[in-house]
């Protein structure tokens, strides 16, 4: 197999797979665990299936425009809405915008207006959690307004970013300043930039500082890297940078350089959207590249050889088989950072 192509195959398996595995006709939508008995797949969660959307995005941009792979992610949306009761709004703040993200990438792939309206529909919600509990800021969802957390805020200042660089509103830029400002005054450590999850979860005004988690330093440097792309203003570049090596000096293991098993559900996803962002870091400071890109190359070389089963079934640890059941999260961060590798070996990046 030629060296261009060793991440391109990779991930097309990781699609073929993912859609043999998990796509359930019957029920139409992606079933939540495999192999599943029992009542496991009768629940369904949002915000998983935004990241569905998300992957199958990361497809169509190593592979390029195709119908059927467009009519398919057309019908996931739909079913993806069906499900959600016949909206795409939702209790939770966070999950809305980890959808409406992932609709723009869709308009942004294939000009379908119908994934730009949804993700302005949500975007007028989103911008309702603001509030003056905690002194500002994001709330996670509609009945609790007064815990904020990193994953409300960092992931909505990055859609408010993207969408004045779509529509050059000067008020989505006014929204995507203000959410950055109160997340890195409020919940990042002012001495290493490493990103705290959240305050006041339990009413009592604290910061949980135990919850170290890679998605919330993904989001935080992704939403820099959305501000400078905004006012050119190379300070938030630094601020990615730093929370980036924040990340690998309290995340990664020294000994094995790999990212952290964070635990199942949830969790599951966490490693995949900080591989999304530090791509996009890699993209705009090409120059300051080298370490990231050695970081999720080498993670993604122990998940291929170690972490995946002959099924094509992801760990949730990356350097060890499988469990005996995967949920729909940890298969979607495997097949993250696979697209992610794919995306750098097309763009130049692994040369060498």
């Amino acid at each position: 197999m030629s060296a261009g192509i060793v991440w391109a195959s990779r991930a097309e398996h990781a699609q073929t797979d993912f859609r043999q595995l998990f796509w359930n006709e019957d029920r139409g939508v992606m079933d939540q665990v495999v192999p599943c008995e029992g009542t496991c797949n009768d629940h369904w969660i949002y915000w998983w299936h935004a990241h569905v959307m998300d992957v199958l995005v990361d497809e169509l941009e190593r592979t390029g425009s195709d119908v059927g792979r467009e009519s398919f992610m057309e019908q996931v949306l739909h079913d993806t809405i069906r499900w959600n009761g016949g909206t795409l709004l939702h209790n939770y703040y966070d999950d809305m915008e980890w959808m409406a993200l992932a609709l723009l990438r869709a308009y942004d792939r294939t000009g379908n207006a119908l994934y730009k309206q949804g993700a302005l529909d949500l975007w007028d919600d989103i911008k309702i959690a603001w509030n003056d509990h905690m002194g500002g800021g994001m709330a996670w969802k509609k009945d609790q307004l007064d815990y904020k957390n990193t994953p409300a805020n960092a992931p909505a200042s990055i859609l408010a970013a993207r969408l004045y660089r779509l529509d050059g509103r000067p008020e989505d830029l006014e929204w995507a300043i203000r959410i950055y400002r109160f997340n890195q005054d409020r919940l990042v450590d002012p001495e290493t930039g490493f990103v705290w999850d959240g305050m006041n979860r339990l009413g009592d005004g604290e910061i949980d500082y135990d919850w170290k988690y890679t998605y919330c330093q993904g989001v935080f440097l992704g939403a820099g890297i959305e501000l400078y792309r905004c006012t050119g203003d190379s300070a938030y570049l630094a601020d990615a940078q730093r929370t980036a090596r924040a990340t690998v000096l309290e995340l990664v293991n020294a000994e094995t350089g790999m990212l952290p098993r964070e635990g199942n559900d949830d969790c599951g996803l966490f490693k995949g959207i900080l591989v999304r962002y530090l791509v996009n870091l890699i993209r705009i400071q090409p120059e300051l590249a080298e370490p990231w890109i050695g970081l999720l190359r080498h993670n993604a070389e122990v998940l291929w050889e170690k972490g995946r089963s002959e099924a094509g079934l992801f760990s949730l640890s990356w350097m060890d088989q499988p469990e005996p059941v995967v949920q729909l999260s940890g298969q979607l961060s495997g097949i993250m950072l696979l697209e992610a590798m794919a995306a750098l070996e097309r763009e130049g990046f692994l040369e060498g």
